[in-house]
């Protein structure tokens, strides 16, 4: 898969390039980025160089992975990076994400995120995008409940970070909440 463009009233998302690896090695010094993401910890140089050339383009050109920078739409730094990664062929998407330290609290991220949810029901196929993050990771939960996810419970020991399992809240989008149509029909569980 070729990568794309996204565009929001304030925000382009596109495809990493090598140009953005210092920014990235910059943002993910931010122990926050560090603490609640897979990053790697201390997060080097060429973890960055990994990340934008190789890692990013490999997951566009296998279509599992669509990682995009987020920058101002009007042009400017490196603000987040977000990504969608095929998880199941029955069309479940993850989303993942994070915001450097100094553009957190703006709304940045939730912008991205219903942005990347749309065009990853639209064009993507998905029928259903999950958000996962390690239990206490308050910032990331207030941005996935903020775009519509409805938080489904707790994971027991479900993420592996920094070689040690962590318990992780889970939450899920259908494309109905965006008031989108699915190639499938769903039947939920009656209560």
């Amino acid at each position: 898969m070729d990568p794309i463009t996204l565009t929001t009233e304030r925000l382009l998302l596109r495809t990493f390039t090598a140009a953005d690896t210092e920014a990235v090695h910059l943002a993910c010094q931010d122990p926050e980025i560090q603490r609640w993401t897979t990053v790697p910890s201390p997060y080097a140089q060429e973890h960055a160089a990994e990340f934008t050339e190789q890692l990013v383009p490999e997951g566009w050109a296998n279509g599992t992975m669509c990682t995009f920078a987020v920058l101002p739409r009007a042009g400017g730094p490196l603000m987040a990076s977000i990504a969608v990664t095929l998880r199941t062929y029955s069309g479940t998407w993850e989303i993942g994400f994070w915001t450097a330290k100094e553009y957190r609290g703006r709304g940045i991220m939730a912008e991205s995120v219903a942005a990347l949810a749309h065009w990853t029901f639209t064009r993507l196929g998905a029928t259903r995008l999950e958000w996962r993050a390690e239990v206490g990771n308050t910032g990331s939960r207030a941005v996935a409940e903020k775009a519509g996810f409805t938080v489904e419970g707790t994971l027991r020991a479900a993420l592996m970070n920094k070689d040690t399992l962590r318990d992780t809240w889970v939450a899920s989008l259908l494309p109905s909440d965006l008031g989108l149509t699915s190639p499938y029909a769903y039947l939920p569980a009656q209560r």
